[in-house]
């Protein structure tokens, strides 16, 4: 996936989830942070921030700020929509007959649900941007939602569904996710739960450009 319109801006403080103030060629510039997770570990102030000019003149905010460059060297894309925008384009290259984003299932709406020959599959989408000592962590924030899904899919596996959760890695360097059981330990013994029941884990490593993000050619062939 692409972003139209990017710059760099110098992150000074976010307000709340939704806004930050950068400063962008020496102004003051309110943008939407298109991530409501902490990512407290990320934007510090000072830090340099990539974002993206929106193409609609009627918005609040003129921009969204997409990433963050950690140490001043490595780039974390940080927007919470391109894991399934880049999943989406990935599927197509898997061989499926049928890709239909947001599934409902049970009580759940599951990122995506495929056929291919006689199977059917259920995929759920986590995108990492949280790193301590060259590995991704997920979740930065405790996520009931994040519990409630892979419950689902170890019902469905169950059942006979092919399940599994990707986690598309948001910085390059990382190969790995763990589940962050300091933050949330609920969510590491439900991922761990969905894994016996035969749901599969996915590390999708990711290819970050200040305008672009890409699942590597070299990932994970879902099998």
């Amino acid at each position: 996936m692409n972003y139209p319109n990017t710059c760099e801006a110098i992150f000074i403080d976010r307000p709340n989830r939704f806004i930050a103030h950068v400063d962008l060629d020496g102004k003051v510039e309110t943008v939407h942070v298109k991530n409501t997770g902490r990512c407290k570990e990320l934007l510090l102030p000072g830090v340099k921030v990539i974002l993206s000019k929106s193409e609609n003149p009627a918005r609040k905010t003129a921009y969204d700020l997409i990433g963050v460059y950690k140490d001043d060297t490595r780039l974390f894309n940080i927007d919470s929509q391109a894991p399934n925008l880049v999943v989406g384009e990935w599927l197509q290259t898997q061989g499926f007959s049928l890709i239909k984003p947001e599934y409902t299932f049970g009580d759940s709406r599951i990122d995506f649900y495929m056929e291919r020959d006689s199977e059917r599959w259920l995929l759920e989408v986590k995108g990492c941007t949280l790193e301590r000592d060259g590995a991704g962590f997920f979740p930065d924030a405790p996520t009931e939602r994040g519990v409630k899904h892979l419950r689902e899919l170890a019902k469905a596996a169950e059942q006979g569904w092919c399940c599994a959760v990707a986690f598309v890695i948001q910085v390059e360097g990382i190969t790995e996710v763990r589940p962050n059981t300091e933050t949330h330990p609920a969510f590491g013994d439900a991922l761990a739960a969905a894994a016996t029941a035969g749901v599969r884990v996915l590390h999708l490593p990711c290819r970050v450009r200040p305008d672009s993000l890409a699942i590597l050619e070299t990932g994970v062939i879902l099998r």
